[in-house]
């Protein structure tokens, strides 16, 4: 139901029951786009679009004001912590200060699920408004029929919402990409059906890191999970789209790991670990997923080095804080079969000096099934056992 702000803005309109805003101009373009791109998604449009600009100033406040609600000094200090013992980040780096950085020199439009609400920066050129629109206006549409603030929740982990996230922009991503194509050939496309899309898309999307210095500078985990989700994510939808029908990747067709967007839908669903912590306290536990097990790998052993965790079925990390004050992380990771495992264990196992700290590995078994243990620092009497397992 429409709050009373929202009817007084909608019974303002000039003329389109589409879209609510109070730019003439915007508001055009956007009711031109809307059925267009509702259709390409392969969803319903249930309702008008609120669509507004703002100042860079806005999107400061707006950023300041998420990364304050959705992750505090302490959490960023954790998860700083537990990657610099992985040897991915650097042990003094201001998370929140990056990220906020980052944000400000790539945003120049985005949806907000808060406020149902598609906010483009008043200092974007007029050319590029259009392009901009037409990816963010998928948003808008999906945020009627899908809970997008939900599906993204970190406390489903991250490597779930990481996945969920691919869906959600790799969707936009590939109806903003064949709209383009259309506009600059002038005859209907399907990207679905364009064989070697994935290669191309990479080689197009991965030109980004260099065209914005922040992204450039940050470490490669931060870059590349930034990054994947549009790429792969796309990847993905083409992947899911190239039988013939526009499924919307949401309900059954949500992936639940970044092995399936890199793998494909056809991937089985990770193996959930539960873990449980005795001699200290638990200060996070997360999963890293695919995704950032093969940046690891290749952060340490070079290029190509993330296929060895190709085998992955499912893992959790605790990062846990002993009675002295010192922080150790310990991973458990569950492999497909032996082969996959001894692969892993051999790669990490000659880059333990890259670890934050003084590190081990070792095989173990999770319900009969092949594992392995990573321990970066001194446990001093801390144990960190699986306790239970099972399909999420």
């Amino acid at each position: 139901m429409l709050s009373g702000v929202f009817a007084a803005a909608c019974g303002a309109q000039e003329g389109s029951d589409l879209v609510v805003s109070s730019d003439s101009a915007l508001s055009a373009i956007v009711a031109e786009l809307l059925p267009d791109l509702a259709r390409r998604s392969g969803m319903e449009l249930r309702e008008p679009v609120r669509v507004e600009k703002r100042s860079r100033e806005d999107l400061v406040r707006y950023l300041e004001r998420k990364l304050d609600e959705e992750l505090s000094e302490d959490e960023a200090r954790a998860i700083v912590d537990a990657y610099a013992l992985l040897g991915l980040v650097p042990g003094d780096l201001d998370l929140r200060e990056v990220l906020m950085s980052l944000y400000t020199e790539q945003v120049s439009g985005f949806y907000e699920p808060d406020s149902t609400a598609l906010f483009v920066m008043n200092d974007q050129p007029e050319a590029d408004v259009r392009g901009l629109l037409v990816h963010e206006l998928v948003h808008a549409v999906q945020d009627q029929s899908e809970d997008l603030v939900a599906l993204t929740d970190p406390d489903r982990g991250s490597d779930r919402a990481t996945a969920a996230q691919a869906a959600i922009e790799g969707h936009a991503t590939l109806v903003m990409f064949e709209y383009m194509a259309e506009e600059q050939m002038g005859s209907a496309v399907d990207l679905s059906q364009i064989p070697g899309f994935g290669p191309m898309l990479r080689e197009n999307l991965q030109g980004i890191r260099t065209q914005f210095p922040v992204l450039a500078s940050a470490p490669r985990i931060v870059q590349e999970t930034l990054i994947f989700p549009y790429l792969e994510g796309a990847v993905f939808l083409q992947q899911l789209w190239s039988g013939g029908d526009r499924v919307v990747p949401f309900g059954d067709d949500l992936p639940t790991s970044t092995e399936q967007i890199l793998v494909g839908p056809s991937a089985d669903p990770p193996v959930e670990l539960v873990l449980e912590i005795r001699g200290g306290e638990s200060v996070r536990e997360d999963v890293l997923g695919r995704l950032e097990l093969g940046v690891l790998l290749e952060e340490h052993a070079g290029a190509g080095a993330g296929s060895v965790a190709d085998g992955w079925e499912g893992d959790r990390y605790a990062l846990v804080e002993g009675s002295d004050g010192q922080r150790v992380l310990v991973s458990h990771v569950l492999w497909e079969d032996e082969a996959a495992r001894d692969r892993f264990l051999n790669v990490i196992g000659a880059n333990l000096g890259a670890l934050g700290a003084e590190a081990r590995v070792e095989p173990s078994e999770i319900d009969g099934r092949p594992a392995s243990i990573l321990t970066v620092g001194e446990t001093d009497g801390i144990t960190v056992r699986v306790s239970s397992t099972e399909r999420r």
